[in-house]
């Protein structure tokens, strides 16, 4: 279990038993390390001792990319209810921020990565994120394996079918195309989530919802500003106007 050690706004991954050494001094965490407890280095300083939770594996996951944003996740899992139990379909895993929330929620996902080496870094961390018993990532074009399910589907070979999903979410340029196929791969209900950062890739992606016979047909933009609270006064932060991209919702009648 790796725990998160806190110092102020200094933070540390490690694993029980391992070392950590700073200029605050030499810590061994105990290999019977629990969340809540403090530890000193041999200068006496004290370490916070923390489960790692969503918003620490979004600052702590290995990156490949730019991740997903904690705003966007809370968006998706909002808008499509995923929760335990759910069969969730990923495209774009890249660093993996997405299905690691979604892993730890309960859902059961399958992630496409294109690079062989993203994948592998993904995998690692879905390991930090004790969620590799649930999210497999796979290297692969996601629409590929959309085709080739169609074709075992002919022969009835049922073992490499793709199956149904409660959820699909996409992060992918071939995103419109993916869409396109949600009526055959939605259980009924069920709700795909699309995550654009161009507002004409957007568009594509609502065209092909809407001509799949998707209902329930929505776009946001994410936008958020941090408030400032001074003597003069509380108003939004001017550094920025916090935008990430554009999410599409959609779901099967």
């Amino acid at each position: 279990m790796t725990v998160l050690l806190v110092h102020g706004d200094r933070e540390y991954l490690r694993e029980p038993g391992e070392e950590l050494q700073t200029d605050l001094g030499v810590l061994e965490v105990p290999e019977d390390v629990e969340p809540g407890r403090t530890l000193e280095t041999h200068l006496g300083e004290p370490f916070e001792v923390r489960a790692l939770r969503g918003p620490d594996l979004f600052n702590h996951l290995e990156r490949t990319g730019a991740p997903m944003m904690p705003r966007d996740v809370g968006l998706i899992v909002g808008h499509t209810g995923v929760a335990r139990g759910d069969r969730v379909l990923d495209a774009g895993t890249g660093t993996g921020v997405l299905s690691a929330y979604l892993g730890r929620l309960g859902a059961d996902v399958t992630t496409y990565e294109r690079d062989p080496d993203f994948a592998e870094v993904a995998r690692e961390n879905m390991d930090l994120a004790d969620v590799a018993d649930r999210v497999e990532v796979r290297v692969g074009d996601v629409t590929e394996a959309l085709s080739e399910g169609r074709e075992t589907d002919e022969t009835g070979d049922e073992d490499a079918d793709i199956g149904r999903f409660d959820v699909v979410t996409l992060d992918t340029e071939d995103a419109p195309e993916v869409v396109a196929d949600a009526p055959d791969l939605l259980v009924r209900g069920g709700f795909v989530a699309v995550y654009s950062p161009f507002v004409e890739h957007t568009r594509d992606v609502v065209e092909s919802a809407r001509e799949a016979g998707l209902a329930d047909v929505e776009t946001l933009e994410t936008i958020q500003r941090r408030m400032d609270f001074d003597d003069r006064g509380s108003r939004p932060s001017t550094a920025g106007v916090g935008h990430t991209g554009y999410l599409t919702f959609a779901r099967r009648p």
